[in-house]
């Protein structure tokens, strides 16, 4: 591991005088400055830190606070050495929108940070707000290192996001499947990166054109959510119809369980939370139309119904995957079960 105490400058510019990291392999620092807009790619750096410092040492402490959201002396509290020295890390969120007290704490804060502490700034890049201390931090005060998360816009960028995800999990997938892969998902990167851990967790072997065309060609791709839809929206009939009509397209059972697994996570993630959709969406790592969107369909819905229903789900994913015989009639108890809002059993 390289020492926690990084002193690298340079005559160039601010940005260049600390390292910058790989999103898909950061190393931890004193200072971890993840910035730019792309929060999928954020995501994971800030998992790789968090899993990089949990092997070295499992007694790790994490903590997690809102920087526009911010009380005075938070920050010291949770990165001073606690009784028994166990690592601590602590994950601000919010930067683009601190508050003054923040600001002002986490600059003192380049100057001595703690020993055993590890402290992960999230800024989207949104707006300048906080632009001394990203200055700061860039020019090498406290020892930082920096992991820029561009967006992921051209064809050519996401092409590559995808590819990475398969070479991060040491899986080969075909040039044609991994066109296939990306055209099918070309509005939403968070929905590519979940296609391809799909795949790279239920594909043995390598991933070939054709699985990706059962899995997520145009036409199954449409069924699948379209059941999904009609089932999270109460529509019993519609919903059955729906999933007869995609059985008879030709649809795979497994990518209809996975559309609709997709749905209830989000759903899942947004429940119970208040406030701007710009918000949620900054604090669950979403985009504002998909937290929009979760809170339609979580219309009719209550904690203990959408408990129910992800249960249903994962047992049609467990069936439809080897666990039972008949594949079809676990897709349409999961979809009674979802649109019925129906205690789960049987």
């Amino acid at each position: 591991m390289p020492p926690r105490r990084t002193s690298t400058r340079s005559q160039g510019s601010a940005r260049a005088a600390i390292p910058q990291l790989d999103w898909r392999s950061p190393q931890p620092a004193p200072i971890v400055l993840v910035s730019g807009p792309e929060d999928v790619c954020a995501e994971r750096a800030i998992a790789a830190v968090r899993d990089y410092l949990r092997a070295e040492d499992p007694s790790l402490e994490v903590s997690d606070l809102r920087a526009d959201d911010y009380e005075a002396g938070t920050l010291m509290a949770l990165t001073s050495p606690s009784l028994f020295g166990e690592p601590r890390l602590v994950r601000v969120t919010g930067v683009e929108k601190a508050s003054d007290a923040f600001l002002t704490e986490a600059l003192a804060y380049l100057d001595h940070p703690q020993d055993g502490a590890t402290v992960v700034l999230r800024h989207t890049g949104a707006s300048v707000r906080g632009k001394k201390l990203l200055d700061a931090i860039r020019s090498g005060t406290g020892g930082g290192v920096e992991v820029p998360c561009a967006a992921v816009k051209r064809d050519a960028d996401r092409h590559d996001f995808a590819a990475g995800e398969f070479q991060a999990a040491h899986k080969r997938i075909a040039a044609p499947a991994l066109r296939a892969l990306v055209s099918a998902f070309a509005d939403d990167l968070t929905e590519l990166a979940a296609a391809c851990q799909q795949l790279i967790a239920d594909v043995p072997g390598d991933v070939t054109v054709e699985v990706v065309e059962r899995y997520y060609g145009g036409r199954v791709e449409t069924s699948a959510f379209t059941v999904a839809d009609t089932a999270i929206a109460g529509r019993y009939g519609d919903a059955l119809i729906a999933l007869r009509h995609a059985l008879a397209s030709g649809a795979d059972p497994v990518p209809l369980v996975a559309a609709v697994a997709m749905k209830l996570r989000t759903m899942a993630r947004v429940a119970g939370r208040r406030g701007p959709s710009a918000q949620i969406a900054a604090a669950v790592g979403m985009k504002d139309w998909q937290v929009d969107r979760a809170r339609r369909d979580l219309s009719g819905w209550n904690e203990e119904s959408l408990g129910r229903a992800i249960q249903a789900t994962a047992r049609a994913d467990a069936e439809v995957k080897g666990a039972s015989r008949d594949p079809v009639f676990a897709l349409e108890r999961m979809i009674t079960v979802i649109a019925t809002r129906a205690p789960f059993g049987g």
